[in-house]
C-alpha cells in the first residue's frame, strides 16, 4: 500500500546552478531572494548545496548561506544539501552544525554526502575512490558528537581523541538529519545503518526512477540489521521541473537559459552527456533521456506535476516531502512565477487542504434560497424596528 502524508511537504534543492557570465554577487542574492519568496508560499524546505569547482555551482558553505538567509525568513526549515563530509574534520563540522543550529533555532535539517564533483575531490588530494569510504567513517563520528557523545577514532585522514562538542544542538535529542542517494544504493545504505532520513536526488533520472522502491527497501534492510527505525516520512525525493500557465509558455521560458546548463553538463561531464546543438535538441535531452543524476526535467502546466509526483508515489511506494531541483533555465520572473504556480495549484493537491472547500460552497449553495429569506427577514426586521422607535418618537414629540 502506498505511503500517502495527510500533508506532503514541499521545498526546494539549490545546487544552485547560475550561468557562469552572471554576476556572482547578484547570482547569490538571487537564491536568497527565491528562498525568501518560498517562505511567503508556504514551502517547508530549502536546500543549499556545497561545490567547490565548475562556476556554475557557486555556493562553497552552505551553513554561511543558511546563516544569511535564516534572518530573512520566518518558518521555511534550511537544510545543507548536501554538506561533503569527506572534505571536513568531523569534530569542526559538528561544532558548526550545533552552533547554526541555534542560530536558526532548530529550522536546520543536517544532509550529508561523499561530495558529487570529481574536480573538487582532485583539488584537495582526495582520491574519489575514496569519497564514500570517507563519508562514512566521518558519520559514524558526527551522529555520535551531534547526540552528545565522546568519540575516541582514528582513521587514515582524521583523529579524534576524547572529542565532543562544547555545545549540543538546538533541536532535541539532535539535529535532524539526512544521508543523499543518486544511483548507487550507498545512501540507501548508509541511512538505514544510521537511522537517517534519505534524500533522493536523481529520482527523475531513468536509472533513478527505477530505483526508488529498491533503495527504500535497502533502507530499511540495513536499519532493521542495526537496530535503527527509518520512515517514509523522513523521505525527499527530488525533480527538476519549470511550468507555467500554458505548455507552451512553459517551453518558451527556457530559452533563457537551458543551453546554458546543457553547455555546463557538457563541459563538467565530458563525454558522459550528449551534446545539444539546439534549444530543440536540449529540450529533447533534457525532458526524455535527462541529464544523468541531474534526472529528467518535468516542462508544463500545474497538471502535468500533479501527475509527475503521482508517478512518483506510486513507483517509491510513498514519500513525505518533493523538492524541486532549482535550475535557472528560466529568468528570475518566470522562475517565482513557476514556483508560485507550483504553491498555488499543486501543493493544494496533496496537502488536501482544500478538502472541506467544495462541501462548503455546495453547502450554501443548497441552502441559498432559505438564508436568502432568512437574510431579507432579518432586513426587514431591522427597518420595521426603526420606523416604529421613530414612530414612537414623534408621537412622544406631538404629545409634549
Amino acid at each position: 500500500m502506498t505511503y500517502k502524508p495527510k500533508r506532503m511537504k514541499f521545498g526546494a534543492f539549490f545546487a544552485p546552478f547560475h550561468k557562469d557570465i552572471v554576476n556572482p554577487t547578484l547570482a547569490i542574492e538571487r537564491d536568497m531572494e527565491l528562498i525568501q519568496w518560498m517562505d511567503k508560499l508556504a514551502y517547508d524546505e530549502a536546500w543549499i548545496g556545497e561545490h567547490h569547482s565548475g562556476a556554475y555551482e557557486c555556493i562553497a558553505s552552505p551553513e554561511v548561506f543558511i546563516a544569511t538567509v535564516a534572518e530573512r525568513t520566518r518558518n521555511i526549515r534550511l537544510a545543507t544539501g548536501v554538506s561533503s563530509l569527506s572534505y571536513h574534520h568531523p569534530l569542526v563540522l559538528a561544532d558548526r552544525i550545533c552552533q547554526l543550529d541555534h542560530q536558526v533555532r532548530g529550522r536546520l535539517t543536517f544532509g550529508v554526502g561523499p561530495g558529487q564533483l570529481v574536480a573538487d575531490a582532485y583539488m584537495m588530494g582526495i582520491n574519489p575512490k575514496d569519497l564514500r569510504r570517507r563519508m562514512n567513517e566521518s558519520l559514524t563520528a558526527l551522529v555520535k558528537l551531534l547526540n552528545g557523545e565522546t568519540v575516541t577514532m582514528q582513521t587514515d585522514w582524521f583523529t579524534l581523541n576524547e572529542a565532543r562538542c562544547q555545545i549540543l544542538p538546538y533541536q532535541s535529542p539532535t539535529v535532524d538529519m539526512a544521508v543523499a542517494s543518486a544511483i548507487s544504493p550507498t545512501g540507501a545504505r548508509t541511512a538505514g545503518e544510521h537511522g537517517l532520513g534519505m534524500i533522493s536526488v536523481a529520482a527523475s533520472s531513468p536509472e533513478g526512477f527505477k530505483q526508488l522502491a529498491n533503495h527504500w527497501d535497502i533502507c530499511e534492510e540495513k536499519a532493521a540489521e542495526h537496530g535503527k527505525q527509518v520512515s517514509r516520512s523522513n523521505w525527499r525525493i527530488v525533480t527538476p521541473f519549470h511550468i507555467a500557465e500554458t505548455e507552451e509558455q512553459a517551453y518558451k521560458d527556457l530559452e533563457y537559459g537551458l543551453m546554458d546548463m546543457m553547455r555546463y553538463f557538457k563541459k563538467f561531464g565530458g563525454s558522459a552527456f550528449p551534446e545539444a546543438k539546439s534549444f530543440e535538441e536540449a529540450i529533447e535531452i533534457w525532458t526524455t533521456g535527462g541529464l544523468g543524476a541531474f534526472g529528467v526535467g518535468v516542462v508544463g502546466t500545474p497538471e502535468t506535476m500533479v501527475n509527475h509526483i503521482k508517478k512518483l508515489q506510486e513507483q517509491s511506494g510513498g514519500f513525505e516531502t518533493f523538492l524541486a531541483l532549482a535550475h535557472n533555465a528560466a529568468d528570475f520572473d518566470a522562475t517565482k512565477k513557476s514556483y508560485e504556480l507550483f504553491a498555488r495549484e499543486v501543493m493544494p493537491h496533496f496537502q488536501h487542504c482544500n478538502n472541506n472547500r467544495p462541501a462548503s460552497l455546495n453547502w450554501a449553495a443548497e441552502n441559498a434560497d432559505r438564508f436568502m429569506e432568512e437574510y431579507v427577514g432579518g432586513i426587514n426586521t431591522a427597518i420595521a424596528q426603526h420606523e416604529q422607535e421613530m414612530a414612537e418618537k414623534q408621537k412622544k414629540a406631538s404629545n409634549s
